[in-house]
């Protein structure tokens, strides 16, 4: 029996080389008659703006554009929308006319690619569903909730006519000023890892032609979010060993896990911008990561090298410093500039047209890998993927779980249901503050392209409550303050409208003065003021979370957001979200969780003293429940680990409450002693649970050596032999590594 699975698996897999060897000589085959013009365009990505007009709200082909950006430039592929998000009819209208042109002038039928940012969703398609962005989705701690988003995602926009997504961020959140925060999966390298690579799983799937399947874009390479200033596409400067512990491991496991492409930082990292770093995009990601697909560049990032880094003297010299340095496919995006300087370049003999042919090879394979050879139009079988029924009840499990209950003191919550309500706060009739970004419009502001059946946070409370639901502008409010007093609960639902990159950068993370001026004023009625959070990062609440005994902090938890709210608010649903990042207490004052002990280091002089800080206003990792959790019983498969075996940690953990709940079990561990100062502690692993009242379950984790590896002064990963301590909830043991 055992030959006879082995001859099959060996005829298989003999099938799967044969078909790559296969595709590959069609594809060398194809590069073979192309001509560097033909090669120079299919490195180039162009805007929709640049063969499209709009006219009445709806979006048209310009054909003479069209025709000259394939005949002439022999562009690829195209990206983007105008202004907003288009119907699925005009997605295919246009997608289909591109195809169309570019078929009939291609002299080698190579299928043009569309792209697309589909962020938390199908966010430029009308009538697509949003999902929770990453941040929320990390504070599930769910892993199969993010693989469920991504191919609800995938399907929709397959079902759009689009197989390319420019997602998701793997960039850890360790700047909570920067405006793109929302978009990360928090603070730690582990919960970015493994949460953006079940994202990855949930796009791509297990056949990219599938018509559920696209390709995913891991982002930004390297370092992009944590600069320096706080701002936007601003410089950021990391040490080697924060580099490769901090932000590098996510894109390695992604390349390891076959995402097909990769997009570059726009910002530079200590002085040399990521698009013209050979180190960076071939050294490292090439080389040592053994990445295989297409490396895309940002939005006009390759001009940026003259107009704002100024590495370059003119455009002609960015485009050879990116391409020597290991782009292969530039968003342009406006002008055929890009193409021009290339091929003028190969002619020149600056750039080999084997260079060129490296590119290519990878942008035509992804293409035959996600079927556009086989069949280059829009799947009509596809189109019945598009806002399924179960898709609303998915994105509302996903923000039910990401809804985290940060305070609540006396337990106020939940609330009665038959009490009266005063509901106010510029985010509590809002749609837009709980999509945020990238919602059917770049900005998300625009609320006309919300589905009028979602409702605010303000709609969700009215449907739950059966006494009187009073909602006050902030001016009607400050025309009245007593008004106040006569309810017997307040919801002040504050925090940050929607905003994408540069647009939403901010001086600090003090929350604005008239939210929390707002607040005040309410504690004054004596009545208890409920704070509920939509933002996409943390703002300051110092000086009023004292006043507040219960606080929710909702991200922006997606259209379905406002009724999860509601559901925790009302306690229909037990909240089970963690924090995926540190909420400071202090603008200045931003450590994150695994910050090294010499971060806490206080010292007076006279007389001397010394003693340990470490004061956030919430910790990373900290979230509330309706019901208890008990964790006891900490054991250990040995004292002593070695070489590569695994240590078995298990440990009890019991709802010693009146209800049913969600439990994130997380594992930390602390090296004790290093070469490296080590930090304070260390997320390793986590899993959540779900617990009836009174019920028990025995939790197992596995820790290897690998788990507790550091990058040493060599820049090596190592693990030393030593003490290291497990920490899971309130239970601390120590174990040994030889």
């Amino acid at each position: 029996m055992k030959k006879k699975i082995l001859i099959i698996c060996a005829s298989v897999f003999g099938l799967g080389l044969s078909a790559q060897t296969t595709n590959e000589a069609t594809i060398d085959k194809i590069i073979a008659g192309m001509s560097i013009e033909e090669k120079a365009g299919q490195m180039t990505n162009m805007t929709l703006s640049t063969i499209a007009y709009e006219k009445d709200g709806s979006v048209f082909i310009d054909m003479a554009k069209l025709k000259e950006s394939v005949q002439t430039y022999h562009v690829g592929s195209y990206q983007n929308v105008l202004n907003h998000a288009y119907s699925i009819d005009e997605w295919h209208r246009l997608l289909d006319t591109i195809q169309s042109v570019t078929l009939r002038l291609e002299k080698h039928k190579v299928p043009s690619l569309y792209c697309i940012d589909a962020v938390h969703g199908t966010n430029y398609t009308k009538g697509s569903t949003l999902f929770p962005h990453n941040l929320a989705m990390a504070a599930t701690r769910n892993p199969l909730l993010a693989t469920l988003g991504g191919r609800v995602t995938a399907a929709e926009t397959r079902a759009t006519g689009i197989r390319y997504n420019f997602s998701p961020v793997l960039d850890a959140g360790r700047q909570p000023l920067w405006p793109r925060f929302a978009e990360t999966f928090g603070e730690d390298v582990y919960l970015v890892k493994t949460m953006g690579l079940a994202t990855i799983k949930g796009y791509q799937g297990t056949d990219l032609k599938s018509t559920a399947s696209v390709a995913a874009c891991m982002k930004h390479f390297l370092g992009y979010s944590v600069p320096a200033s706080g701002r936007d596409r601003a410089p950021a400067y990391i040490s080697d060993i924060q580099l490769r512990e901090y932000f590098l491991p996510p894109f390695k496991e992604a390349v390891l896990a076959g995402t097909k492409t990769v997009m570059v930082n726009s910002a530079e990292v200590n002085g040399i911008p990521v698009h013209s770093n050979h180190y960076l995009l071939t050294d490292v990601l090439r080389t040592e990561l053994g990445f295989k697909g297409v490396v895309i560049t940002d939005w006009e990032d390759v001009k940026k090298l003259v107009e704002r880094h100024r590495t370059a003297e003119n455009y002609k010299e960015a485009v050879y410093q990116s391409v020597t340095a290991g782009i292969d496919l530039c968003i342009v995006p406006m002008d055929y500039d890009f193409t021009k300087n290339l091929i003028a370049l190969v002619k020149e003999g600056r750039i080999s047209e084997d260079r060129l042919n490296l590119s290519v090879k990878r942008i035509l394979m992804m293409k035959m890998e996600l079927g556009l050879f086989d069949n280059p139009y829009v799947e009509q079988s596809a189109k019945s993927q598009l806002a399924k029924p179960e898709y609303r009840e998915n994105t509302l499990e996903a923000a039910r779980e990401a809804i985290t209950l940060l305070k609540n003191e006396k337990n106020i919550l939940p609330l009665a249901k038959n009490k009266k309500v005063l509901v106010l706060g510029p985010t509590s009739n809002s749609k837009t503050s709980l999509n945020g970004c990238w919602s059917y419009t770049w900005q998300g502001q625009d609320a006309s392209y919300f589905d009028a059946k979602d409702l605010t946070l303000l709609d969700a409370i009215k449907g739950k409550v059966s006494g009187e639901v009073k909602y006050l502008t902030v001016k009607e409010y400050e025309a009245n303050p007593t008004i106040a007093g006569q309810y017997d609960y307040i919801i002040a639902a504050i925090g940050e409208d929607a905003y994408a990159e540069t647009p939403g950068n901010i001086k600090d993370l003090e929350l604005p003065t008239d939210q929390k001026e707002l607040v005040k004023s309410l504690a004054k009625s004596g009545k208890p003021v409920i704070m509920v959070l939509l933002e996409g990062r943390p703002r300051i609440v110092r000086d009023i979370e004292t006043l507040c005994p219960g606080i929710i902090m909702g991200y922006w938890p997606g259209p379905q957001g406002g009724i999860a709210i509601a559901d925790v608010l009302f306690g229909d649903v037990n909240p089970s979200g963690k924090l995926p990042f540190t909420y400071p207490r202090y603008s200045g004052d931003i450590l994150t969780y695994d910050h090294k002990l010499l971060d806490e280091a206080v010292e007076v002089q006279s007389p001397y003293s010394y003693g340990y800080e470490f004061n956030p206003q919430w910790q990373f990792g900290h979230g509330l429940s309706y019901t208890t959790f008990v964790y006891e019983n900490l054991k250990f498969s040995t004292d002593t680990l070695k070489g590569n075996a695994v240590l078995k940690v298990s440990l009890t953990v019991k709802n010693t409450g009146t209800r049913a709940g969600k439990e994130a079990v997380e594992l930390y561990t602390s090296d004790l002693v290093a070469s490296i100062t080590p930090c304070v502690k260390r997320l390793r692993k986590f899993t959540k649970i779900n617990l009836e009242a009174g019920a028990s379950k025995e939790v197992v984790f596995e820790l290897s050596a690998a788990d507790l590896a550091f990058v040493n002064k060599d820049l090596k990963w190592v693990t030393e032999s030593g003490e290291f301590q497990v920490m899971v909830g309130a239970l601390k043991k120590s174990f040994f590594y030889k």
